[in-house]
């Protein structure tokens, strides 16, 4: 019969730290990933909690409070503590509600270029000859078009709209992915565990799926979140142009267009959406830049 014995002394028993605890600890000794974390983290509980923390509604104009200073300057309100633009509309509300735009557009149009994207690639990588050549030649098409003017002719036809801008940036940023993609794929489909899975006789639907799809999703998600940045500055820069995100819902985009002609006179009403702009694109860069060390084996440190 056998019985347990105690570890002797100078012995002890470890347990493994899990993924998402070493994930944790280098997450918390980045200092630029944790500040990013930060930053991304309140832009998203600002967004989720808007009804609760604006106070007031954004859409609502109020012509004798208009262009009220901030609540430290002359003149300035505490019921209005970031004060209000041209319309008297309260900026603090409309700073708020206009996170909630920027993550469903970049969240959005990430999903749909990503997915798209990455199918081409696997498609592309895996398969080669005839059907490489054809989604290569397309990619380079699309390269060859002017990303901002092919969403304007687009927008200006169809007509702003947040599906619409979703749908028109997704649609014209999936090229990045289906080239990193593909060479992540023509790399794994030639390594022993792909050719193993072949000599037993696995279906190519099978091979793709379960054992180069996993291999590739680090890829994906670093240039997802990377691409996150971009696409909040891209639909801000489209609805500073009017074809974004239509009035009376609020995008930091249309509330720079709304001041650019009060700068000279009040600053607030241009400065406070610019600095939501960049402190969101700012977070989420120096957390893709903390992705990418972690997840990029090239990078990664020892745990």
């Amino acid at each position: 019969m056998h019985t347990f014995e105690p570890p002797s002394d100078g012995e002890s028993l470890q347990r493994k730290p899990s993924g998402f605890g070493i994930g944790w600890k280098r997450l918390l000794r980045s200092k630029t990933g944790t500040f990013g974390a930060v930053l991304v983290l309140l832009v998203t509980l600002t967004a989720l909690l808007a009804p609760w923390i604006a106070g007031q509604d954004p859409a609502a104009i109020d012509p004798l409070n208009r262009l009220k200073p901030p609540v430290w300057l002359e003149g300035g309100s505490s019921a209005h503590w970031l004060g209000t633009d041209n319309l008297g509309r309260d900026m603090w509300s409309r700073i708020v509600y206009g996170s909630r735009v920027s993550l469903i557009v970049g969240l959005g149009a990430v999903l749909v270029s990503g997915l798209i994207g990455a199918l081409l690639g696997l498609l592309s990588g895996f398969y080669g000859k005839w059907v490489d050549a054809v989604i290569m030649r397309v990619a380079d098409s699309f390269m060859a078009i002017p990303t901002i003017l092919f969403m304007l002719v687009v927008l200006a036809v169809v007509g702003p709209g947040l599906t619409t801008l979703i749908f028109v940036i997704g649609v014209t940023n999936w090229v990045s992915y289906t080239r990193v993609v593909r060479g992540e794929v023509l790399s794994i489909k030639e390594r022993d565990f792909v050719k193993a899975a072949r000599s037993v006789g696995a279906k190519n639907g099978r091979i793709l799926v379960k054992h180069i799809l996993p291999n590739i999703m680090s890829s994906f998600i670093v240039i997802s979140g990377m691409n996150v940045a971009t696409t909040i500055i891209m639909e801000a820069s489209l609805s500073f142009l009017g074809l974004g995100i239509k009035p009376p819902a609020v995008s930091w985009g249309g509330m720079l267009s709304d001041g650019r002609q009060y700068i000279a006179t009040s600053w607030w009403v241009a400065t406070f959406p610019g600095l939501a702009i960049t402190v969101t694109v700012l977070g989420v860069i120096f957390l893709g830049d903390w992705l990418r060390d972690v997840l990029d084996p090239h990078m990664k440190e020892k745990a």
